[in-house]
């Protein structure tokens, strides 16, 4: 198994979070269940943010919470399907024309409510050389897949190096058109967006980053001299978010996010809904809550800086945007959604409502 490259020193453990000053010794006597059960990590970047008073819009997401060790029935350690769409290790192929390849189950950071909690953190480590091997070997042999996106866990914590190898291997497969990466690495770890990776990602294929970043604050000074480093170099950025409950939940939060996206060259793309991953429903809106976030942003908020609020269908039957084409109030306080299939599926909401 190669080993991944060190990063920064980082905040592991809800104790280290206790020595640091960002949380209190009697928070982590009552939070160490969460630091066992789910992995922590908070970078030196968004540690400072913290301690600079970056308020609650960041601290929710990083610090360990209590209620992330309740699990409601509906939650499903593998909320959105991955598992049925993997043929071989680190491929999830959901869509005929494109896949995911997760070469890393790593991250910078590890986010309170993230959707792969359960299949991330530390001793999940990264694809062996084999499975490396066979995971390129199937995209070779589907001449289908015209787009790769790398994810994981965190792709950019891959060393410069192992990336211009992914990248030149991905190149010479000729019916691959596109490569997108999803990241939190330039807001959480900017120090990692040194010019030999950049140069790493350069070749044929044509290379779009999807920043991940739910709150105005997290683009600190660091992180936005990061982001122009990628823009500069002729890399498209684009945004994604997940609309959570105490970080982004308002007209005003939402606004100042995207607006600081598109400020820093950056178009917002998704807007999530909380997927349905163990512990996280504090962090969740009822799907009705969204819509009227959404409403209340069209017309105030520039075309330019509005996302699409998707769906990701549980089960693995796909995303699709959160609007009456694809989603029917089922009558009986819940929903049908249509996959990009034509199929229904019932869901239910199991998020916090401030009715």
């Amino acid at each position: 198994m190669t080993a991944l490259p060190r990063l920064s020193p980082t905040l592991r453990s809800v104790a280290a979070l206790a020595e640091a000053g960002l949380i209190s010794p009697e928070t982590a006597d009552a939070l160490a269940p969460v630091g066992q059960r789910y992995a922590v990590a908070v970078t030196p970047e968004i540690a400072a943010a913290l301690h600079a008073g970056a308020g609650d819009g960041v601290a929710r997401q990083f610090l360990p919470d209590a209620r992330e060790l309740v699990t409601l029935p509906e939650e499903l350690p593998d909320p959105i399907g991955d598992a049925p769409h993997s043929p071989v290790p680190g491929i999830v192929h959901r869509y005929a024309d494109r896949l995911l390849l997760k070469l890393v189950s790593t991250c910078a950071v590890y986010c309170r409510f993230c959707f792969r909690r359960e299949m991330v953190g530390p001793g999940k480590e990264m694809l062996s050389a084999e499975e490396t091997e066979a995971a390129l070997a199937y995209i070779a042999d589907h001449p289908a897949i015209w787009e790769v996106i790398l994810t994981g866990g965190d792709p950019l914590v891959l060393s410069a190096r192992r990336l211009r190898e992914i990248k030149a291997r991905l190149d010479a497969i000729p019916h691959v058109g596109a490569l997108r990466i999803h990241t939190r690495v330039p807001v959480v770890a900017p120090e990692r967006i040194t010019g030999e990776l950049v140069e790493a990602l350069g070749g044929r294929l044509p290379v779009h980053i999807l920043i991940h970043a739910n709150h105005a604050d997290e683009f600190t000074p660091a992180a936005r001299a990061a982001v122009a480093r990628l823009v500069d170099a002729g890399i498209p950025l684009f945004g994604q978010s997940v609309l959570l409950r105490g970080v982004n939940d308002s007209v005003p939060a939402l606004t100042d996010l995207f607006r600081t996206m598109v400020s820093l060259r950056i178009k917002p793309h998704y807007l999530h809904h909380g997927d349905l991953a163990p512990g996280t429903a504090h962090f969740r809106l009822p799907l009705a809550e969204g819509m009227a976030l959404m409403r209340a942003l069209r017309g105030p908020l520039s075309g330019l800086a509005l996302p699409t609020y998707m769906l990701d269908i549980p089960g693995g039957y796909g995303k699709v945007p959160v609007t009456a084409d694809y989603l029917t109030p089922d009558g009986q306080g819940g929903w049908w959604v249509t996959d990009p299939q034509g199929r229904r599926h019932a869901y239910r909401d199991t998020g916090e409502s401030h009715n």
